[in-house]
């Protein structure tokens, strides 16, 4: 599985109602990617309170790399992802992507350093 994790800054004036359609877009695209197992998005509530401003960000987890590239290359995908980009902070430096690759016995089971 492939867990597809972004970070987004939003620029200060972009309102919460425009974020939330943003995401109910990134939602709807689970069903038309196959390989697209979940998406959580929402805003930070984290009590570290370390966000450095990405205070929003959503997860979608994939079947394998090339359900991601499918989500990459759907129109849909880039539609949105332009949106993201013309809302957040500095456009695509406001924007954090990281993809991790989590073996099924990875699962919901804590991951031990790499160190």
């Amino acid at each position: 599985m492939i867990r597809h994790i972004v970070l987004i800054r939003f620029q200060p004036t972009v309102p919460d109602h425009q974020i939330a359609a943003l995401f109910t877009e990134l939602h709807q695209i689970r069903d038309k990617v196959p390989g697209t197992l979940a998406i959580t998005s929402g805003k930070s509530e984290s009590p570290e309170q370390i966000e450095r401003g990405y205070m929003h960000g959503f997860v979608v987890d994939f079947a394998d790399w090339g359900a991601l590239q499918a989500y990459q290359d759907h129109p849909d995908h880039k539609r949105l992802g332009a949106g993201l980009v013309a809302a957040a902070e500095g456009g695509i430096d406001g924007i954090l992507v990281f993809d991790l690759a989590v073996a099924d016995a990875d699962r919901g089971q804590d991951q031990k350093s790499l160190a």
